[in-house]
């Protein structure tokens, strides 16, 4: 057992869908969150500087003594998580696009993807992709713009509204009855989702999925904190706290880090 805290990183806000799934799945772990919200976002950096951040961000996190680190980016994870497993001695969790359940469970044989340029482009998405969907229609869809919104603090603008329409209308037309979404800010476009697409596509995230392997990874290095204790949340960010303390919600203190 550990009471060290859990470390979750992202390019953004974004990363707060994967800490509320870990947060409920494991309320008895403290956990400290990590907002790059100043290179936001990671999806048109390059390999190398992807992984440069991406260092900086685990450094961070191991000075403050985090037992696990969880890698809440899907650009981040798909260019920079084999570097990071390869140089330091702490396990990671890493985030990809839910293909595998969409292109399994399809009916129409068609699902559409919206993710950032660098996890549509990345290697580790190609080889997911061609080995649970090479046999259906992949709709891929570059989300240019929407970090940048919900960044800004622009989440339910009618610029977004706008934006979605045009990414997903051909998704729509091709008969897809599974959206995936690649980017952990995306989760937070529920409601506008919902409002653009029609009732019977199914919309896939990999929030649970994540804080789900985050207990496996802890109980196989005998990390999960099992003992009931006033646990200690910390949000950091290098942006501007009042965006994320509005997706967060006013209770939760957000902290700004010159990092």
């Amino acid at each position: 057992m550990s009471i060290k805290p859990i470390g979750i990183f992202d390019s953004g806000v974004g990363g707060t869908s994967i800490w509320k799934e870990i947060n409920a799945l494991l309320p008895y772990e403290h956990t400290i969150y990590l907002a790059d919200s100043i290179n936001a976002p990671y999806g048109p950096k390059g390999k190398e500087a992807i992984i440069d951040l991406s260092i900086k961000n685990t450094e961070y996190l191991l000075d403050e003594h985090c037992k696990l680190i969880v890698v809440a980016c899907n650009t981040a994870t798909t260019n920079a998580i084999d570097y990071l497993r390869a140089n330091y001695n702490i396990p990671f969790i890493g985030i990809e696009p839910a293909i595998k359940p969409a292109a399994l469970q399809t009916k129409t044989n068609a699902i559409g993807i919206l993710a950032t340029k660098g996890t549509l482009s990345s290697e580790l998405f190609s080889k997911t992709s061609n080995l649970f969907a090479g046999h259906i229609k992949v709709i891929e869809q570059i989300g240019d713009g929407i970090v940048e919104l919900i960044e800004h603090g622009k989440l339910y603008s009618k610029e977004m509204e706008s934006l979605l329409k045009t990414y997903l209308e051909p998704m729509i037309k091709a008969d897809i009855d599974f959206l995936v979404l690649g980017c952990t800010h995306y989760p937070y476009l529920m409601p506008m989702l919902l409002k653009v697409l029609p009732k019977h596509i199914k919309i896939i995230d990999s929030g649970e999925a994540v804080a789900r392997q985050a207990k496996v990874v802890l109980k196989q290095h005998s990390l999960l904190n099992t003992q009931i204790i006033k646990t200690k949340t910390q949000f950091f960010t290098n942006g501007n706290p009042e965006v994320m303390t509005s997706l967060l919600g006013e209770k939760l203190n957000v902290e700004y880090l010159d990092f």
